[in-house]
């Protein structure tokens, strides 16, 4: 696990590990004060960790250079009482810059572009997006988390960084905007995943950003649906229906039906959530009526991938528990389930939470047992962590207010304390 992902994405664009790049800096450090510098790899665990969060002058100085961006760039955040200038020692930073000038412009610059030549084109924009969908796969298929976030930082630096390193053309560079606000935004769902608000707002205010250079209103209404769910966990209700209804209205939503789908969907289960039954249930029949008119054949960008029947039906799912229609949640996620394709794990772990907890609130405590026991971990797996490593954690109360004191909940409560240690 790590506190800094965005130092971590810088590592991993350069291939560096942590001795990697102790060693790195070290030379910097000698080149700086002809004295070695002692960097090791537990200094750098401790930058990943947030257990350091403001190196020492010294390394900043040579952090900046290697990485070619200041230190609040890398993740690393200042002590509140102190500013950045007076810890500063300009004669130090121009000496360093002088000598080493030439070593970080060579570090900066990514890889060859894939043809070859000094343009970049539309090869090297096509090799990121292949690159995008396969993040997009390992997210569906269950790989989130602190990983995933780091991967898709680097994929968003080095698609910034071929917009320096070349001649492209005005559709190539959109084109490169597009991909770093895709991968920015993927980022920024692997840490509303992982429940990260503060790296979650980050990443938004940074993908809106991109979204906006690349003119991409499909991808601004992607955000919206992210930063939606991310104000909700805030519990700042208000913005999030502002959010969901802003992705709404995206020309992107309004011109495909699927989209439109899914971003009634999103609503519908923020409405829901603060009780507004009427509007839930409208917004919820509008997401079944477009889904129907879409042509689930034509070409959409990867990230909507995971959008399906199955999917649909476990967003309506969870519309009908908030609403407090446990038997039609129950029989929809049966449903989704049944539709839901093998490789996304983290899916199927999710619904099925929520059917347990949808069996529970009828009063199906044996069923509701039997369904949750299968999906903790067994000796050797990880818990699961963020939004279902807390549903979880509800079923767990939930269980033991329904039937306190019984064998039933005595033994869930044994299976859960073995196979949930680390929740």
């Amino acid at each position: 696990m790590t506190g800094n992902p965005h130092l971590a994405a810088r590592m991993e664009r350069k291939g560096l590990t942590q001795d990697g790049l102790a060693d790195r800096l070290n030379k910097r450090i000698e080149v700086l004060t002809d004295q070695a510098g002692k960097l090791t790899g537990r200094h750098i665990r401790n930058w990943l960790t947030g257990k350091t969060r403001w190196p020492q002058e010294r390394q900043r100085v040579v952090l900046e250079e290697e990485f070619g961006t200041t230190a609040e760039n890398l993740g690393f955040v200042p002590p509140a009482a102190r500013t950045r200038a007076p810890t500063e020692d300009p004669v130090l930073r121009r000496t360093f810059t002088t000598a080493a000038a030439s070593i970080t412009a060579a570090a900066l610059l990514p890889t060859t572009p894939s043809n070859g030549t000094a343009r970049v084109g539309m090869s090297d924009a096509d090799r990121l997006q292949r690159n995008f969908a396969e993040l997009v796969e390992a997210d569906n298929e269950g790989n989130s988390g602190i990983r995933l976030e780091t991967r898709a930082l680097a994929h968003a630096q080095h698609a910034l960084e071929l917009q320096n390193i070349g001649h492209a053309k005005s559709r190539v560079r959109a084109r490169l905007y597009y991909l770093a606000a895709a991968f920015t935004g993927t980022a920024l769902w692997a840490a509303v995943e992982a429940q990260q608000p503060e790296r979650a707002q980050g990443h938004l205010h940074r993908a809106m950003t991109l979204a906006g250079l690349a003119g991409s209103s499909e991808m601004q209404m992607r955000l919206w649906g992210h930063a939606a769910l991310l104000a909700f966990q805030e519990q700042h209700v208000h913005d999030a229906i502002a959010a969901a209804e802003a992705g709404r209205r995206t020309y992107a939503c309004r011109m495909d039906p699927l989209l439109r789908s899914l971003a009634n969907a999103r609503l519908a289960g923020i409405l829901s959530a603060v009780g507004d039954e009427s509007e839930a249930m409208r917004n919820l029949e509008n997401a079944e009526k477009a889904y129907e008119r879409a042509d689930l054949l034509e070409e959409r960008p990867a990230w909507i991938s995971f959008y399906d029947k199955a999917e649909l039906e476990g967003l309506s799912a969870l519309v009908l528990a908030d609403l407090g229609h446990y038997d039609e949640s129950e029989a929809r996620l049966h449903r989704t389930l049944a539709q839901l394709k093998p490789e996304y794990r983290r899916n199927r772990l999710y619904y099925s939470v929520h059917l347990a907890l949808a069996q529970l609130a009828q009063g199906e405590a044996e069923q509701a047992v039997a369904t949750a026991v299968p999906l903790l971990p067994t000796t050797g797996e990880a818990p699961p962590r963020g939004r279902t490593g807390q549903l979880l954690q509800q079923f767990d109360r939930g269980l033991n207010q329904v039937a306190p004191g019984t064998p039933l909940a005595i033994e869930w409560a044994d299976r859960y304390a073995e196979g949930a240690k680390a929740l």
